[in-house]
């Protein structure tokens, strides 16, 4: 996991998610990575794909997303998650 940088407006993946997301893209041709991020110790790692058919889900807790955009939600410590996944497992808590 990364240190959380609020200075990138949440525009910017992860650099400890850059060499995973660029291996999906290389070796799953049936779904997109649109979104991500490694949870910065507070929420557990998320990583959204899209399907040819056009549905939204999270590849680590496999939770559909329902929405088409605008997927993270921030917190009050200015940290990004996305409400679905963290109903999952562990309650998104690390």
């Amino acid at each position: 996991m990364c240190k959380f940088n609020q200075s990138n407006d949440g525009r910017r993946i992860d650099p400890c998610m850059r060499e995973l997301i660029k291996n999906l893209k290389l070796s799953l041709k049936e779904i997109t990575p649109v979104a991500c991020c490694c949870g910065h110790n507070k929420y557990q790692m998320t990583i959204l794909v899209k399907d040819k058919y056009g549905n939204v889900w999270d590849l680590c807790s496999s939770e559909i997303i329902k929405r088409k955009k605008r997927f993270y939600r921030k917190d009050a410590d200015g940290y990004y998650f996305i409400p679905e996944s963290t109903t999952f497992g562990i309650g998104g808590k690390v």
